[in-house]
């Protein structure tokens, strides 16, 4: 949907961009492998939606939007003539690229990632860094040692973000 009074506005614009910006660029380093050649492909699709004054239905529509810009863009520029002559251009990952499989399991991957790390950082601050800790396969004991605290205080702080982060997340399985 183009124009008229359903323009994205500067504000609602920046949102967008801030909430999708860091997971778009790592989506787009899935296929492009140079990290600031992905950042200069999601903002070129950024810019785009802004010229072209795209807007949206809802959120959901403008996040699917950009996923797929960014993974054609992604894809144009591993077809492209100067990524054939400067890298090793192997038809078979391109291939792979180009699946619908590949596109949505990184996506949801990286969506999901991005709701997690959003409901660990509403978590008090301890409680963060325990399931941090936790998540990199600390045990107990040594999420204690790490943090300087008793492994009973690293229970109860399991215990209570577990419950935070269910409440956080029980949206997910309400859709």
């Amino acid at each position: 949907m183009r124009g008229g009074s359903n323009e994205l506005t500067l504000k609602a614009y920046k949102k967008l961009f801030e909430d999708l910006y860091p997971q778009l660029c790592v989506f787009a380093y899935k296929y492009l492998n140079d990290l600031d050649l992905s950042k200069d492909t999601v903002q070129e699709v950024f810019l785009k939606v802004w010229e072209d004054k795209i807007t949206f239905q809802n959120e959901n529509h403008a996040t699917g939007f950009f996923y797929k810009a960014v993974k054609n863009k992604c894809l144009n520029y591993l077809k492209s003539k100067q990524y054939k002559v400067t890298e090793r251009y192997e038809l078979a990952n391109l291939e792979v690229y180009e699946t619908e499989e590949y596109y949505i399991s990184d996506a949801v991957v990286i969506e999901t990632t991005a709701v997690i790390e959003k409901a660990i950082n509403k978590l008090p601050e301890k409680a963060a860094q325990v399931i941090r800790l936790s998540i990199e396969d600390y045990t107990n004991n040594q999420i204690a040692d790490e943090l300087s605290i008793s492994i009973n205080t690293v229970k109860d702080h399991k215990k209570v973000a577990y419950r935070k982060l269910r409440d956080f997340l029980s949206f997910l399985t309400k859709k």
